[in-house]
């Protein structure tokens, strides 16, 4: 049993977002309502099930699971079907958008970005401010989980949050302010959702240490800038889907080793 939950990065993301999801529901105020989560969870699963007949590919439902349970914690609209959108857009990214047998986009990060663009009066991306004891604790877990289920590259969200963190600090010195507000800016449930769920995901992320370091330090730089200069709140969703574009260039300058998912022998799973 505990190879079973181990051997497959995926059940610890399902663990932790689904944790945080029923803390998000029963616990928080600003937590989703159960008929989004049940909106979300049952587009997932549908689209991935149509497009794996249609690829020929073999059903998997932990990614498509771990997408709308992103999607459940981030995205915020009062219109049931920009959710189911948003979901079926994900999902079916995965399918379309590709090269070299990898995806380009994080399907949860494009789904969010394409009805922000699209929908911007409507949908808007929870700010997710768990407060300093939750935060801690939800890091201090994440970072356990990389080791305990073997996350593969799991240099990648400590690179961004390094990089991030290090902007905002000097930000701060910079301007004279108090160190208390890069501080209350980290402390968001978003950043840590964002940070070890979406741009360290190993099928969209470069597969080598060099072209991570500058994967993560330039979808840093490009949402600092984005925050400050454009004054845009979702920049860090922005920032990883532009630079997501261009992750393929990165990859061929520093090739690497493609990343897999694990599925049963003799199958591929998407």
């Amino acid at each position: 049993m505990q190879n079973y939950l181990t051997h497959d990065p995926r059940h610890f993301q399902i663990l932790a977002l689904s944790t945080l999801l029923g803390l998000q529901m029963f616990w928080a105020d600003f937590g989703a309502d159960i008929m989004v989560v049940a909106v979300l969870l049952c587009g997932a699963l549908v689209t991935q099930l149509l497009f794996s007949k249609a690829f020929v590919i073999a059903y998997d439902f932990r990614s498509p699971l771990i997408t709308a349970l992103s999607l459940s914690m981030l995205l915020r609209t009062n219109e049931l079907w920009i959710y189911l959108l948003a979901v079926i857009a994900a999902i079916a990214s995965k399918f379309l958008l590709r090269i070299r047998g990898k995806h380009i986009f994080n399907p949860a990060n494009i789904g969010i970005v394409l009805v922000l663009l699209l929908f911007s009066d409507v949908a808007w991306v929870s700010p997710g401010q768990w407060g300093s004891a939750l935060w801690l604790a939800a890091l201090l877990c994440f970072l356990s989980f990389l080791v305990l289920f073997k996350i593969p590259y799991r240099d990648m969200a400590l690179l961004f949050l390094c990089f991030w963190s290090g902007l905002l600090f000097m930000r701060a010195l910079w301007l004279g302010d108090p160190l208390s507000i890069p501080l209350h800016q980290l402390q968001s449930g978003a950043l840590l959702i964002f940070a070890f769920f979406m741009i360290s995901d190993p099928k969209t992320i470069p597969d080598t240490l060099k072209g991570r370091i500058v994967f993560a330090l330039s979808v840093a730089v490009l949402a600092y800038i984005l925050t400050f200069t454009f004054r845009i709140r979702e920049s860090l969703f922005y920032a990883l889907a532009i630079l997501c574009i261009f992750r393929p260039i990165i990859d061929y300058i520093w090739a690497g080793r493609i990343y897999h998912w694990r599925p049963k022998k003799g199958e591929e799973a998407l």
